[in-house]
């Protein structure tokens, strides 16, 4: 079982971080500051730079923090919270990522709340510091926290659209 946490912590957290990457660097195949700030803008985010700094700084953080199994429960959720995030941006695209859907990142946000009820299994920096086992209320406190950030990120920093925008 310890194997099989382990894998899953490490993909899911390396692709969390590495997204993070992309959107403040020019790193595996990301566009830059200047094209992670223009993506939050195209998607209707105010905010620009700083706006791209917070989401791929809490990518990187949460991300590497899931993979190496630390502080699990916080790191479930900022996972949690920026995919949240990602999953109202493409929400109007319906759940298929073919047509620029929302399954990807229900996908992390799901293994995310999955790491915070099964722990981080025992070859993880919880267990080595002797952080484990997490009560399993810390699970729902990630799903309920992580959900609620995301939720409350895009009404603080989405602009509504224009009248004319609603009209159409």
């Amino acid at each position: 079982m310890d194997t099989g946490i382990l894998i899953l912590r490490l993909l899911v957290g390396l692709l969390v971080a590495g997204h993070g990457v992309q959107k403040v660097s020019s790193h595996l195949g990301g566009k830059g500051l200047q094209g992670g700030t223009e993506e939050f803008r195209a998607d209707g985010f105010r905010g620009g730079a700083l706006t791209a700094l917070a989401a791929g700084g809490g990518q990187i953080g949460s991300g590497l923090l899931l993979a190496a199994g630390l502080l699990t429960p916080l790191a479930a959720t900022g996972a949690i919270g920026v995919m949240t995030v990602a999953l109202t941006v493409k929400w109007r695209h319906g759940l298929w990522v073919q047509n620029d859907g929302y399954e990807y990142p229900l996908v992390l946000i799901g293994t995310a709340a999955a790491l915070a009820a099964t722990g981080p299994g025992a070859w993880s920096l919880d267990a080595v510091l002797d952080l484990t086992p997490y009560p399993l209320w810390w699970a729902a406190l990630a799903l309920v926290a992580g959900l609620g950030s995301g939720l409350l990120t895009r009404l603080v920093l989405h602009r509504s659209p224009a009248p004319a925008d609603a009209e159409r």
